[in-house]
């Protein structure tokens, strides 16, 4: 069995103090930036890996708190999300982390007063996905201020002074989504963008990068832009609408997950000659891949942003880990050939029994294991 590499090892074959050891490996002031590397040098050479249980101990013997406030609809998205929180959770329990899990029922719903609550707990870290920028920068500030590092996931709150975000690039998706489109359907036809709430960071910029990609890539013309406000019943209505009144309409792009009205609408038009490009993935869209309805989706990977979401935090705090600005995932294509290789179309989702416990909004320190 290998013995663990200290920080008396590292000092010795570095010939410096434990102290300044100390500092190098936490960037802490006080040493050269010679002396620092040089001491990172040797840490790496001898494989020095931190101890992060003895780390914690430094945080306090409570342990430190990390809250969480995002949607709980719609679930075939926030599912995989809070997925990607819950198991990063419980590898980071051992290192005394507590989550408080404090949802909203959908994207912009009473998420001031969730937020407001949480700024009530003794937080090291918040998570939070902005579905009101202008409502939620305030508490974002109000947290950064007493030293609560804030982590935006899937949209962004651009004008707080938030401490990063973590996401799939949404401009691109919708420059993407206009690709993929210019490549399904004729030159000459109408498309439209089916999205949500336009007040929202991630939608706004799906849009935008949608209308900057099609103007340059075809001839085709965006009809219309359709904010259905994450409600089934609106997308689907509106897309009803939408085909019994432009018969050149031949693409559409579903900026949300929501996508399940849209394909219905279609269904029941029997307009086979138009196709989707969609976003991510869940097990009720491979017949609608299988058929041709949906030529692709854009990936935005939920399961990885949660997880890297609160990583960071965590990182931040046992490790003092600076946290980049912007954390960004390159977004994935769906197709129909590759459906079988995103863990989606077969995951189960969380248990049962975590999720009813963490929806109670108290606190929960997770199990490892």
């Amino acid at each position: 069995m290998l013995k663990r590499v200290g920080l008396h090892e590292i000092a010795r074959q570095a010939q410096v103090s434990i102290g300044t050891v100390d500092r190098a490996l936490h960037s802490r002031p006080g040493i050269s930036e010679a002396t620092r590397n040089k001491v990172l040098e040797t840490a790496e050479k001898l494989g020095y890996t931190p101890n992060l249980a003895a780390r914690a101990l430094a945080v306090g013997r409570s342990g430190f708190l990390i809250g969480v406030c995002i949607p709980e609809e719609i679930h075939h998205f926030f599912d995989q999300m809070r997925d990607g929180i819950f198991d990063e959770a419980r590898r980071a329990a051992r290192v005394g982390m507590e989550l408080i899990y404090r949802p909203v029922p959908r994207l912009g719903e009473f998420e001031q007063r969730e937020l407001s609550s949480l700024l009530d707990e003794d937080l090291r870290g918040l998570i939070v996905m902005p579905g009101n920028p202008r409502v939620v920068a305030p508490i974002i500030d109000a947290a950064e201020a007493r030293g609560i590092r804030v982590v935006c996931i899937c949209s962004d709150a651009p004008h707080s002074r938030r401490t990063a975000v973590v996401y799939a690039n949404p401009n691109l998706q919708g420059r993407l989504a206009a690709e993929l489109l210019s490549k399904f359907i004729p030159g000459d036809s109408d498309v439209a963008a089916i999205t949500g709430m336009l007040r929202t960071e991630e939608h706004r910029q799906k849009v935008e990068g949608f209308q900057s990609r099609l103007a340059q890539c075809s001839e085709m013309t965006l009809a219309c832009v359709l904010e259905a406000h994450e409600s089934e019943e609106e997308s689907y209505q509106k897309t009803m609408d939408l085909l019994s009144d432009n018969a050149n309409l031949h693409g559409i792009y579903v900026t949300t997950v929501n996508c399940l009205p849209v394909c219905l609408a279609l269904r029941e038009h029997r307009r086979t000659d138009v196709r989707l490009i969609t976003t991510d993935l869940f097990p009720q869209m491979v017949p609608y891949f299988e058929n041709g309805i949906i030529g692709a989706s854009i990936y935005q990977d939920p399961y990885t942003q949660g997880q890297t979401a609160l990583k960071v935090l965590v990182d931040h705090v046992i490790e003092k880990a600076p946290i980049a600005s912007s954390n960004s995932l390159n977004p994935g294509i769906v197709l129909q050939s590759n459906l079988n290789f995103f863990r989606e179309v077969h995951s189960a989702g969380i248990g049962a029994r975590d999720l009813t416990t963490m929806r109670t909004g108290e606190r929960a320190a997770l199990s490892v294991g």
